[in-house]
């Protein structure tokens, strides 16, 4: 039987303006003229072709396009869809905006009046305390849509104040790791999520503080033999896991863990990536760099290193090539440490049509990176047709967070790469990049593709696959060959055994499963697929 699918909404955007409740979306959903460079079956690689819904898929399916006029169902059905991993997070900008700033009226903070801007107390002339936004609603909602894309006009480009955000609300971040850790985790347990990667800057301080005593020096394996000289370096990644432990201490109060009473987030695994602010000098990204994956090898807690902060900016773009070639070299240094490369996350109009061309291709041939975040400027760089089949050969997954591009860059719809990275067998995985500054959340990621791009059932439960399958969690996977290319097929010791079919899996399996925090994660995924599947068997009557 042929796949129902969801149809394109004829008004989408109000429908899910209605859906979001408390969140409010600010980009229109409706799709502009598509890009001037589509993949064309000629180009695109041999995928294959959608698979045969199973017969729990098709009433699930029935269910999807039965309710797609009735906001409140919709949005039920994607927010209890599992949805695999956030692999493309930034723990400061996913905590929502009102607990920063109950963070801050507990910190004694004060709110600069003039710029909205937290600041360390006493609260002199022009500063108010935070905790006036206790009781003061018009204070509190004015620090709302200063430290976040609340009530931004969607039809303006929000780069500039995307970014600012993070400055005005930065005195909070800090101070309290744990604390938002607790609360960014039960928010990705209650979208139905079972794994977590998050972004944290370790010691910045005193990376800053060695890169400056040790200098810059264009001979990368002398400027690292003079970081890791005496222990230098190893003194600072000492501080950053004692950091680190104090953040777990925090995160293990907060969230009742040691407790009869735990919140969600206890039970969500959680791993760090060390992000390295790219706008900074060469030596202080270089030192950030061998910080973060020092730490990878060294701490089971982190995984890899990813570059941040904005890729069109003029030290960025300047530094660009440069950056690409210190993580290829200390790749060679540091084997177990994951790469996760900000890249392309550009377009027309910010920047030149030079600074389009390479940026993907580099991240991805000379700094060997695992997973692209963004990737939205794809058909504007040379050769790219290469560049995806190249992503596709090496499986090298591309996260895409649709309401952070359209605010950002103004990218939504059929300008999007999306289409494209898949019609060439790129895996895509889809995140939220800062969901507490872009007040939104993965759910509305899911339902945003669906409606946009009118996806099958059956391709948005691979898609939450994919973003396990290509996360860093340690493991051999449950699936086997390359899934993207493939489809995803069970390890042949797991066929006939997945969650729902009335056993439970044989004795390799069950070692599998045990044995391998991916494969068990993957496996808690099917057991929810199944039981959701059960919970929506048939139309709305």
């Amino acid at each position: 039987m042929t796949q129902p699918r969801l149809r394109r909404f004829r008004r989408p955007h109000a429908l899910l303006t209605a859906s979001l409740g408390a969140f409010t979306l600010l980009t229109p959903l409706s799709a502009p003229p598509a890009h001037s460079a589509p993949a064309t079956p000629a180009e695109a690689r041999s995928v294959p072709p959608p698979r045969p819904p199973t017969a729990a898929e098709a009433r699930t399916a029935r269910y999807l396009e039965s309710v797609r006029n009735h906001p409140d169902l919709l949005r039920d059905f994607f927010t209890r869809l599992p949805k695999g991993a956030d692999l493309h997070n930034h723990l400061s900008g996913a905590v929502s905006t009102e607990y920063l700033i109950e963070l801050s009226a507990e910190d004694g903070l004060c709110i600069d009046t003039s710029t909205t801007t937290a600041v360390t107390p006493p609260c002199g002339s022009g500063t108010r305390p935070a905790a006036d936004a206790r009781t003061d609603q018009a204070f509190h909602d004015a620090i709302v849509r200063a430290w976040s894309m609340q009530d931004f006009p969607p039809d303006q480009n929000g780069h500039d104040h995307f970014f600012d955000t993070f400055g005005k609300f930065g005195e909070v971040i800090w101070r309290h790791r744990g604390k938002q850790l607790a609360e960014v985790a039960d928010a990705v347990a209650a979208q139905n999520q079972f794994y977590l990667e998050t972004m944290v800057t370790p010691a910045p301080d005193s990376v800053a503080k060695l890169a400056d005593e040790v200098g810059w020096d264009a001979d990368l394996v002398a400027l690292h033999a003079r970081l890791t000289a005496g222990g230098k370096l190893d003194k600072v990644v000492a501080e950053a896991r004692r950091e680190a432990d104090d953040g777990d201490a925090e995160f293990r109060a907060a969230a009742r863990c040691d407790t009869d009473n735990p919140r969600p987030s206890c039970r969500l695994p959680v791993r760090w990536i060390s992000q390295v602010g790219r706008s900074g000098s060469p030596e202080r990204v270089f030192t950030h760099l061998a910080l973060g994956m020092r730490l990878a090898e060294r701490d089971r807690r982190f995984l890899a290193v990813n570059l941040v902060q904005p890729e069109d900016g003029d030290s960025s773009l300047r530094n660009y090539s440069l950056q690409m070639r210190m993580v290829r070299y200390l790749r060679t240094v540091y084997l177990k440490a994951h790469v996760a490369l900000h890249a392309g996350e550009l377009w027309t109009g910010p920047v030149k049509p030079e600074d389009l061309r390479f940026h993907i291709r580099e991240a991805v041939t000379v700094a060997g990176a695992e997973r692209i975040g963004h990737g939205v400027d794809l058909v504007h760089e040379d050769d790219w047709q290469g560049t995806a089949r190249t992503m596709a050969d090496r499986e090298i997954a591309v996260e895409v967070p649709f309401t952070s591009n359209a605010q950002i860059l103004g990218v939504r719809g059929a300008q999007h790469p999306f289409e494209t990275y898949r019609a060439y067998g790129v895996p895509v995985v889809l995140a939220t990049d800062d969901p507490g500054v872009s007040r939104t959340d993965v759910s509305h990621e899911y339902q945003y593709a669906a409606e946009t791009y009118g996806l099958t059932y059956p391709e948005l439960k691979d898609l939450a696959r994919a973003s396990l399958e290509y996360s860093f969690l340690s493991g051999r996977s449950l699936w086997r060959g390359n899934p993207t290319r493939d489809g995803y097929r069970l390890q042949w010791f797991c066929r006939g055994w997945l969650p729902g079919s009335g056993h439970g899996p044989g004795p390799e399996c069950r070692r599998l499963i045990a044995g391998s925090p991916k494969a068990e994660a993957q496996w808690r995924q099917e057991a929810a697929f199944a039981a959701f599947e059960t919970r929506f068997a048939g139309p709305l009557r």
